[in-house]
């Protein structure tokens, strides 16, 4: 997959240093693999969850929220936000 933008990563990982073994481990996973579907993306990630439109993957042991569109068709994904749990029960996320 084509993870659009990395630079969103690589701050999350400077803002929160006890999760950036986990994000590079998504980052790398994302990257190496092409899904064709939401089912295979659970397959690789149990901890994902469809909402609405988008893709919310659980981070660190539920520490962060990666939120991100994704294109299967085209092989992409667009990182929407990267929050902590309070940050994303705020919903203002969905705007």
């Amino acid at each position: 997959m084509h993870i659009i933008t990395r630079k969103r990563i690589i701050e999350a990982e400077e803002r929160y240093p006890d999760c950036e073994t986990a994000l590079r481990g998504w980052y790398l996973l994302m990257k190496g693999t092409d899904f064709s579907n939401f089912a295979d993306l659970r397959n690789a990630f149990n901890s994902v969850d469809k909402v609405g439109d988008l893709y919310v993957f659980n981070i660190g042991g539920n520490k962060l929220r990666l939120i991100t569109a994704i294109h299967f068709k085209t092989a992409k994904v667009y990182i929407r936000a990267i929050l902590t749990h309070s940050e994303y029960d705020k919903d203002n996320w969905k705007e």
